[in-house]
């Protein structure tokens, strides 16, 4: 029996995880073990409620889950961050979910934009840095030459020629974020790829950053790839700059294999890496603690203008699903998933709009266990 918490949030999120939790329950039905889905409210609605996001009670109450599986957060009527930051990001932090897993996987039967590109062509994954670089929060906008603290800081930071007062003084308003890599974090976000590496049969380790502008912090993190590197000989590795990553990503997908990102450019060409596998509805993402709480989800949005129309693509949230079954140990069950899930996409008659067809939200879900009861 496994207890997962179930947060449909916001938008079309209660429709998507509608779905995944029907073929969750339907393969744990076929491979003979149990779920008690949990779920809980947090969301737009309570939030405009009660003017809470999560409070420490509600981690507290999460923690006693091994996996929440995750619809979307977001809504119009709430100023944009305040449900982000204090719903999903809260629950990266609070559980060290110090991996973001991203599967950039063209399924067969789905076109690419990209031309001449197929299923064998892009099939890497992306390993990104989830609670560090520059998303720690520690930042600040300031009035000028008020804060002389501030500016203090700034002196210290920056190794500048030019009188940083000054600089600062004539410009109205500044504003600053500051970033951070530990090496004892990037340490085990490195052990992480390279085992998984290992343990699925690829070959290559590519590193992500911008260490040629941002040498400080994007030096260590290279510092301790190449020492973690040398544990592992039989993998071969390689360091790219982040914007080379976007160009290669688009004109040779295939050349990758494993790629591990700091948080920010993780973010940003994870989501670039979506579109060319066919759409942020065939995106899963998983938050990853290995030893403790991780948290499922799709990698799009809440949509909210398709809300309740039911016509929005559910494979993402579905294979974010199997992502959760096989971190579970649930290996098998997690296969069967992605196997039907690849079928139906071959057999091309059950598709929503994002790829061409007009079948509903929960028609895919159908269809989908369906398929997984013809393979069993």
């Amino acid at each position: 029996m496994y207890k997962i918490a179930v947060i449909p949030g916001d938008g079309i999120g209660p429709e998507v995880i509608r779905e995944g939790v029907k073929v969750v329950d339907k393969a744990s039905e076929l491979m003979g073990f149990d779920i008690e889905w949990v779920e809980y409210d947090y969301g737009a609605e309570r939030y405009l409620k009660t003017g809470k996001t999560l409070d420490e009670d509600d981690l507290k109450e999460l923690s006693r889950y091994k996996a929440i599986y995750l619809g979307a957060i977001g809504d119009p009527r709430v100023e944009p961050g305040i449900l982000e930051i204090g719903i999903v990001l809260k629950i990266r932090f609070y559980f060290d979910e110090y991996i973001n897993l991203r599967p950039v996987r063209l399924l067969p039967g789905v076109k690419s934009p990209l031309a001449g590109k197929g299923a064998d062509d892009i099939d890497f994954v992306v390993i990104r840095e989830n609670t560090e670089d520059f998303y720690i929060g520690s930042g600040a906008v300031i009035d000028r030459g008020r804060d002389k603290k501030i500016l203090k800081i700034h002196r210290k930071l920056y190794d500048l020629t030019l009188d940083i007062e000054s600089w600062f003084s004539g410009r109205g308003r500044y504003a600053y974020q500051i970033g951070l890599i530990t090496e004892e974090n990037a340490r085990r976000v490195f052990k992480y790829a390279f085992e998984y590496t290992r343990r699925h049969g690829r070959r290559k380790v590519s590193l992500v950053d911008k260490a040629n502008v941002i040498p400080q912090i994007y030096g260590l993190w290279r510092d301790v790839f190449n020492e973690v590197s040398r544990e592992y000989p039989d993998i071969s590795t390689e360091m790219l700059y982040a914007d080379a990553t976007a160009m290669w990503f688009v004109k040779n997908p295939e050349y990758f294999d494993v790629v591990v990102m700091p948080n920010l450019f993780g973010d940003v060409l994870t989501d670039l890496g979506a579109m060319i596998q066919g759409g942020l509805g065939l995106a899963p993402a998983g938050n990853i603690n290995p030893d403790g709480t991780s948290m499922f989800e799709p990698l799009h949005g809440s949509a909210p203008k398709y809300k309740g129309m039911n016509i929005v693509n559910p494979i993402a949230t579905i294979l974010a699903g199997a992502m959760m079954l096989d971190f579970l140990g649930e290996y098998e069950a997690s296969k069967l998933i992605e196997d039907a899930v690849i079928e139906v996409l071959k057999e091309g008659r059950v598709r929503t709009r994002d790829l061409g067809g007009d079948s509903k939200t929960y028609e895919v879900g159908d269809a989908v266990v369906r398929k997984m009861v013809s393979l069993r």
